[in-house]
């Protein structure tokens, strides 16, 4: 694995914008931790994820190394490498996203870009602040019911 310091954890917000030629500049500090060779794909509640290529293998955790006939292994593995798209970052960091991802993020004009400590969400600002502030009413309840999940596992295996 390597030193994987909190240095190299991907944090925080960040705002882009899509310029005139449909090009977004990664922002600088997650771009010196995933490198200028990024995978993005599609991800869940119709944001993007982006990951290094180092990365990528993280991603399909929970989905290697399962039975073929799993459906829900194959279909996650639909989802993410299906819908993946290899990015080279020009000079200035910048990329163009193809239109499916576009479309499926709704990416208009200005991107939130999140770093979630393995890979960066990419999201369209206004689509995100919505999100955000439905999020912050409901984190207390979201908490609970993953600490309820959590005590429930334990009583599984009894």
């Amino acid at each position: 694995m390597g030193k994987k310091g909190g240095r190299n954890m991907l944090i925080g917000q960040h705002e882009g914008k899509v310029d005139a030629k449909g090009r977004i500049a990664f922002p600088k500090k997650f771009r010196e931790i995933l490198g200028d060779k990024i995978i993005i794909t599609l991800g869940y509640e119709n944001a993007l994820i982006a990951v290094s290529e180092e990365n990528w293998k993280q991603l399909l955790e929970g989905t290697e190394g399962k039975p073929f006939i799993e459906s829900e292994a194959r279909e996650t593995q639909r989802f993410l490498l299906g819908g993946a798209s290899n990015l080279e970052l020009d000079g200035k960091g910048r990329f163009i996203l193809p239109s499916y991802l576009r479309e499926f993020a709704k990416i208009e004009d200005e991107v939130i870009f999140l770093g979630l400590s393995r890979y960066v969400e990419i999201w369209d600002k206004k689509r995100w602040l919505g999100y955000k502030q439905n999020l912050e009413k409901n984190i207390d309840r979201i908490s609970q019911r993953l600490v309820d999940k959590e005590n429930n596992k334990g009583r599984d295996n009894e």
